[in-house]
């Protein structure tokens, strides 16, 4: 039996959704729990996905392998190339090369980030069985999309997985992306604040729409660019963590990210040629911190990959 405190972050959440951020399973997957007795709320059995939950409050978590879920199975050793920032015995800071998807999920059940992880790292098998996210994903507390490139923190034990997920939750880490964007911004700084949520035309994209949850980005010009093509180099940070949040609030605001098709960022043949971008312009420069076990504040950098900063050569 897992015991936890509810974090100040997820204060008056539904029990499931709490449940489901601490744990990093699915709802469905926290609903069978609920269903089973598995969950006790300050000593009683949930019996309601529907229960409230405050900041401070216990919660017993019988937390086995995922019912029909197996565990990771590891990629051959060299197999998934990642870089490793830094590493303890409470977690591990990587740098994701784009091309690799972070976890499995449609279509991309086998050459991801965690089965690389995993083969390098075998202690995160055990890690996730015990409570630190889905056996599926051991200890990964966030993502990148597949061709974002750059930073993320995965934790190596239960106790290194929920404060990470509590400082995620509360937006209290920080994570700092460098993106081109097409066409002139017209303020040095500003911030785009609109709720993401799925597209109504096609599920699987992202849109801002008044039924999604909120979002807010922050951004500050770097540089600016007239040829080959207009575009401006943008320094930004999250207040919040949707799926393809970037992406989606500059697409909205008319300035996709350069290189982008999935959101009206691909470029014209001639000029997708001139500067050679072949995915889209952003990368996760910057991640900060406070450690779990020491309570020191974090910082680390990773510096633009060859083929970004090749294109910025390439623009003036």
């Amino acid at each position: 039996m897992t015991k936890v405190r509810v974090p100040a972050a997820l204060d008056g959440e539904r029990v499931d959704r709490a449940v489901a951020t601490i744990t990093g399973r699915s709802r469905s997957a926290v609903a069978e729990l609920v269903a089973a007795g598995k969950v006790r709320y300050e000593g009683g059995v949930v019996s309601s996905r529907h229960v409230r939950v405050s900041a401070g409050a216990s919660l017993e978590l019988e937390l086995g392998p995922q019912d029909g879920v197996p565990d990771l199975e590891p990629a051959a050793p060299g197999d998934v190339a990642f870089g490793v920032v830094y590493e303890d015995p409470d977690l591990l800071v990587v740098d994701k090369p784009a091309g690799v998807v972070v976890h499995p999920g449609a279509g991309h059940r086998t050459g991801t980030l965690a089965a690389g992880l995993l083969a390098r790292y075998p202690d995160l098998a055990r890690a996730g069985r015990e409570g630190a996210g889905d056996p599926t994903r051991p200890g990964i507390v966030h993502r990148l999309d597949k061709d974002t490139s750059g930073l993320l923190v995965v934790a190596r034990n239960p106790y290194a997985w929920r404060s990470l997920v509590a400082q995620l939750s509360a937006r209290s880490m920080g994570r700092v992306y460098e993106a081109l964007v097409l066409g002139p911004l017209a303020a040095d700084a500003g911030s785009i604040d609109a709720p993401i949520g799925r597209s109504a035309r096609d599920r699987t994209r992202m849109a801002v729409t008044v039924e999604g949850r909120a979002a807010k980005t922050r951004y500050r010009v770097l540089q600016r660019f007239s040829e080959p093509v207009e575009a401006t180099l943008v320094e930004v940070t999250l207040e919040s963590g949707r799926t393809h949040q970037i992406r989606v609030h500059f697409a909205a605001i008319g300035h996709p990210v350069a290189g982008d098709s999935r959101y009206r960022g691909m470029l014209a043949p001639a000029a997708r040629a001139a500067i050679g971008l072949e995915r889209h312009f952003l990368h996760a420069g910057t991640l900060r911190l406070v450690h779990p076990r020491t309570g020191e504040p974090c910082e680390w950098t990773a510096p633009l990959p060859d083929d970004l900063a090749a294109v910025l050569g390439r623009l003036s």
